[in-house]
């Protein structure tokens, strides 16, 4: 068989086969967002460019013919310099945010929008899953949170933000007094012990995520309970014991040991812990020189803000000890971030980076997008906020004015997805950002053409299915836009390919869903 040359691998290929359906058999990765297999190459992104020994310009490796004895090169700096720009260029007037603003500004990154979907078809249960993957702490935090997220809602301007921490409290209340709470199984153990020397809001939290990999934990305190400042520092009026004590419970009951009135420092020392363990977290308050007893003062730690790492082999800080806060939620979300990092550090797993994830922002919208916003949401008014909290149909009622302003297509996104592997900037270029539009024409497809990279995947597979209209390009350049003939609805155009088509998108500009309604 024949054979041409990628970098310093061997490829077969058969007659008349490309270099990227070659390169992609073999299982080597070219980057592609506008090829699809078993339909003609469009040549439109050009990030599947590669170079081409003896040719000046970059090729496409989606229309480039394999050849006998052909040297190519995947990984050159101009390779992925050239990458990098059409990416760039592709998001220079992408109209959607990856990640919406309010789960951005949240110091754990909660999706909300999720959450909000989940409590309006009244699948409780589920929506407390999803705050409990970033949240352990959730009806405590409900009632005490700066509600951060909230200063991040797009509807705020308009007629008030959604309540988002109330509907976050409520979730976790109704778990609670379901009588049967929800109690995750964790990852089958590890062997891993770690010890956490603090039993608040950053000690309880980092717990939770360990042991749900497997890790076996053991906070330590000086107290005779945990809950650290939540316990002492927060009036009962404010956040009741019963709420407080329930909801530890829950982490005590996945299997974490708590051993009270124990100071380290004098009743144990670090070193023997450190010694003992095969990982130590400071997850304490603020602490002076003389808390952290020597042999390991504090002058002499180093640490690495992202992982939360120092100096010290085995050794881990987190919460109020690295940046005093008052804020309960920025004390849970560092604890979850130093239980991600020693879980990496402890089984090599390869994890997402622990602070913001890849993401594009729309920023503050115009006069003209709000309305079109607007329509994504119920038009009821804010739900007054009780101290007894919301009732199911005062939850429900206000999850459904969620504008859902993120991108339910952003996990599987190649677009994101490649941005984030070749370290684009979106605003390297600045486009002409295209206005807002949603089109809900068809029952189970949502199309929000400001994500389109007209890549013409849908058009093609449109046509593949003989489509009697499908989908067909209007204007040229920046102006190019996918659209329906004559004006049509998605309905009368994708009769027969809807769901292949959004299946196949590579940006989440097309959403499949099987139901019609603004809240999916």
């Amino acid at each position: 068989m024949p054979y041409f040359r990628l970098d310093d691998k061997h490829v077969p290929f058969e007659p008349g086969e490309t270099l990227l359906q070659a390169s992609l058999k073999a299982g080597i990765h070219i980057p592609t967002l506008c090829y699809l297999e078993g339909l003609p190459p469009q040549t439109s992104c050009f990030l599947c460019v590669v170079r081409v020994n003896g040719m000046q310009r970059l090729l496409p490796s989606c229309a480039t013919k394999a050849e006998e004895g052909m040297e190519v090169q995947n990984n050159t700096p101009d390779v992925l310099e050239s990458r990098r720009t059409a990416i760039e260029l592709l998001l220079s007037d992408h109209l959607g945010d990856c990640i919406a603003p309010c789960q951005e500004i949240c110091p754990a990154h909660m999706n909300m929008p999720l959450m909000n979907r989940q409590i309006a078809h009244g699948d409780f249960r589920e929506a407390l899953i999803t705050v409990k993957e970033d949240i352990a702490l959730p009806a405590i935090l409900g009632r005490i949170c700066p509600e951060l997220c909230e200063k991040g809602c797009r509807r705020g301007p308009h007629d008030g933000a959604l309540s988002i921490c109330m509907m976050k409290r409520f979730v976790a209340d109704y778990d609670l007094e379901s009588g049967d709470p929800w109690l995750p199984a964790p990852s089958p153990p590890t062997g891993k012990r770690v010890a956490i020397i603090g039993a608040g809001p950053a000690g309880l939290s980092a717990a939770w995520h360990l042991t749900l990999e497997g890790h076996e934990c053991t906070l330590f305190d000086e107290r005779p309970l945990p809950g650290g400042a939540l316990r002492t520092a927060i009036p009962e009026e404010r956040l009741p014991r019963h709420v407080l004590d329930a909801e530890i419970d829950m982490i005590l009951r996945l299997g974490v040991r708590f051993e009270g009135d124990i100071k380290v420092g004098e009743d144990m020392d670090i070193r023997s812990l450190l010694d003992g363990m095969d990982v130590v977290l400071v997850a304490t308050g603020p602490r002076t020189n003389s808390e952290i007893p020597s042999p390991i003062p504090l002058e002499e730690l180093r640490m690495d803000r992202k992982s939360l790492r120092t100096n010290v082999p085995k050794l881990f800080v987190a919460g109020s000890a690295v940046t005093p806060s008052q804020h309960a939620i920025r004390a849970v979300a560092d604890g979850k971030n130093a239980a991600h990092s020693i879980h990496q550090f402890l089984t090599g797993a390869q994890h997402a980076d622990l602070g913001h994830d890849f993401s594009v922002h729309i920023g503050k919208l115009s006069p003209l997008d709000i309305p079109v916003y607007l329509v994504n949401g119920s038009p009821n008014p804010r739900t007054p906020v009780h101290e007894r909290g919301l009732t199911i149909e005062e939850a429900q009622a206000e999850a459904r004015r969620c504008l859902h302003c993120d991108c339910e297509g952003a996990e599987d996104c190649r677009l994101r997805m490649f941005a984030k592997e070749l370290g684009a900037n979106p605003l390297r270029f600045r486009g002409e950002k295209r206005g807002y539009e949603r089109d809900t024409t068809h029952p189970n497809l949502i199309f929000e053409s400001g994500k389109c990279i007209a890549c013409g995947i849908c058009v093609r597979i449109a046509a593949q299915e003989k489509e009697r209209l499908g989908l067909t390009f209007v204007g040229r350049g920046f102006a190019l836009k996918t659209r329906a003939p004559f004006g049509e609805d998605l309905a009368v155009a994708l009769k027969e390919s809807a769901e292949a088509c959004a299946k196949a998108c590579p940006t989440g500009a097309l959403i499949w869903r099987p139901s019609k309604g603004n809240n999916g």
